[in-house]
């Protein structure tokens, strides 16, 4: 009997999606220590032009035309035209889909994207009893264009997107809250005095950490500039993602400022920043988000991209683990009021604690325990 494989589709477009598939991966790895895990990016053009081709479309429009995404975000969300969109992309992307399939021959499909989504729920419709198929919705709001047919489970953030699928028509038993996985390191203590040590930093200062996604996007110079306008020293620490072009910005500010500020692009040290920095300023992006509640972080969250980031921001505000930003007046509003109320910052970091899910890609991991068992005996009952 050979060991169990998992496919693991995400997308690049920003890195949450990526992150959370890695997160799932790994988990993966402890609960089955021989089982092939492959992890495929959807928008490689060698994967999937289709997908490729839609994430230059959407970088384009994110930088050019936000309100053209906007109204695109909206007009999918709605049944009718979600759906024509949802038949149209898998149409196109199936097949890549159904190639990956025939390569990896997995027992378990796993999707942490709607774009592959829909493609391997027209491969199961097909296919049933091929493979498994999940999908783990990497956002805190439930669009249209992750709901598919043929699913054999989703793992949903919260409570409110089980009952907004089940009204859908899913079943009940199909819908897991788990919460957004995020990578082990997050439910893991960090030294926060050598964490300052190695980086050089002082232990009495206050630390603010500034990311702006994978992409390097979200706000970031309004950022640096409300901290600019603050009297009292701060250590600042920037994560530029992606974004070439800011970190040369940002170190060329670094020059003249009144404040200690490091700067790093893409960085796999972010649980160590989270674990020394009073607060985060960030866009609301759901994977951010995840691991700054997994570190019990305080937020500030400003400049989202249009869409699925500002629904995510006004439930973490609203949830009292967060402080939502909507204008730069409000920016500079709450950095002073995080930066001169150590009560506001226990109270975030508590309602953090509470709405915390860090072990969501354990909990991911376990479920296929059971449903492994249960899939073959479906397919014992279908005789094949």
């Amino acid at each position: 009997m050979r060991e169990k494989r998992f496919l693991i589709i995400a997308a690049s477009i920003g890195s949450g999606h990526i992150k959370a598939a890695e997160a799932v991966a790994d988990a993966l790895k402890t609960k089955y220590p021989d089982a092939e895990i492959q992890t495929e990016d959807f928008t490689m053009w060698r994967v999937s032009w289709a997908t490729a081709f839609m994430k230059s479309c959407y970088l384009f429009m994110l930088r050019f035309i936000p309100n053209l995404y906007e109204l695109m975000y909206r007009f999918t969300g709605g049944r009718s035209g979600g759906l024509s969109v949802q038949s149209l992309i898998s149409a196109f992307t199936a097949r890549d889909v159904a190639a990956l399939v025939k390569k990896f021959r997995p027992e378990a499909v796993i999707c942490t994207h709607p774009f592959p989504a829909g493609a391997a729920s027209w491969r199961k419709k097909r296919h049933p009893d091929e493979f498994l198929y999940a999908t783990v919705i990497t956002d805190y709001s439930v669009h249209q264009m992750w709901i598919y047919p043929n699913v054999d489970c989703y793992f949903v953030a919260r409570e409110e997107m089980k009952t907004d699928l089940i009204a859908a028509g899913l079943p009940a038993g199909r819908v897991f809250v788990t919460g957004i996985p995020v990578t082990s390191k997050f439910h893991q203590r960090e030294d926060r005095d050598a964490i300052l040590e190695s980086l050089g930093l002082l232990s009495g200062r206050k630390t603010v950490l500034l990311m702006g996604g994978g992409l390097g996007i979200g706000g970031l110079d309004a950022a640096l500039q409300a901290l600019e306008d603050v009297e009292i020293p701060l250590q600042i620490l920037v994560v530029a993602g992606k974004n070439s072009e800011l970190r040369l910005q940002v170190e060329k500010l670094a020059e003249a400022s009144r404040h200690t500020i490091r700067v790093w692009g893409y960085s796999p040290r972010v649980r160590e920043f989270m674990a020394i920095s009073d607060f985060i300023i960030t866009k609301p992006g759901a994977l951010t988000i995840s691991e700054a509640l997994a570190a019990e972080l305080p937020m500030l969250l400003h400049d989202p991209i249009p869409g699925p980031e500002t629904e995510n921001a006004v439930y973490i505000a609203r949830k009292g683990a967060a402080i939502w930003a909507n204008s730069e007046a409000k920016l500079k509003q709450g950095v002073a009021e995080l930066l001169s109320s150590e009560e506001t910052l226990a109270a975030m970091r508590e309602c953090a604690h509470e709405m915390k899910r860090p072990y969501a890609a354990r909990d991911i991991a376990e479920y296929f325990s059971e449903a492994f068992g249960h899939f073959s005996d479906m397919k014992k009952i279908h005789g094949r």
